[in-house]
């Protein structure tokens, strides 16, 4: 996932541009990152796993710098327009009823699953409303899917052969991959074939 993180700050970056990137779903990528590795205070693994984990705040934190402040001229408030606040209750009052344990930080890395899973919704939902997407953004996209696909195929892998099961990370996995079948189908059908990403009229 970092790859896609760096992958959209440089986008912006170099373009100096933010046009077509969701503001409210960096917001919540940016919220997903920092609930999730609040044990970076309590919990020392490795200085990788600890380095990775400051670098995906950072890198979220940056990107949503960008977009309000840096290059807020180019942000296309008009139609990142979704509702989050849809995502963020019905998601935190999940994570406080279905945990696997009620401790603040347990409860807090549930938020993150279930927010993360449901994220790129701000994103999907300005691609509909604008019609179409930049090659760049659809790659980020695509890449961004592809992650969330892998990582369910990650606890398949992990169950069959460690016999770890986590319903709540492989329920929310599934329901992210879901949310991105069809622009899976655009993509292919469109941008590999050098198209620009566009909606069915």
């Amino acid at each position: 996932h970092v790859e896609q993180v760096i992958l959209l700050l440089l986008k912006i970056w170099k373009s100096r541009s933010c046009a077509g990137i969701s503001g409210k779903s960096q917001v919540l990528f940016a919220v997903v990152f920092t609930a999730c590795y609040l044990d970076l205070f309590t919990n020392y693994i490795s200085l990788y796993n600890t380095c990775m984990k400051v670098v995906y705040i950072a890198c979220s934190f940056t990107t949503v710098w960008m977009i309000y402040s840096k290059f807020k001229a180019t942000y296309d408030g008009n139609h990142d327009t979704f509702r989050v606040e849809f995502l963020v209750v019905p998601t935190a009052i999940l994570a406080f009823l279905v945990s696997h344990d009620f401790t603040p930080l347990e409860i807090l890395w549930t938020f993150s699953i279930y927010l993360e899973s449901a994220a790129i919704l701000p994103q999907l939902f300005m691609v509909s409303k604008t019609g179409e997407a930049e090659t760049i953004t659809s790659h980020y996209l695509f890449a961004l899917g592809v992650y969330r696909t892998l990582y369910l195929f990650n606890w398949i892998w992990r169950y069959h052969f460690e016999g770890f099961f986590d319903l709540i990370a492989i329920v929310a996995g599934l329901v992210q991959t879901v949310l991105y079948c069809d622009f899976f189908y655009l993509y292919i059908t469109k941008v590999l074939k050098g198209k620009k990403l566009s909606l069915p009229a």
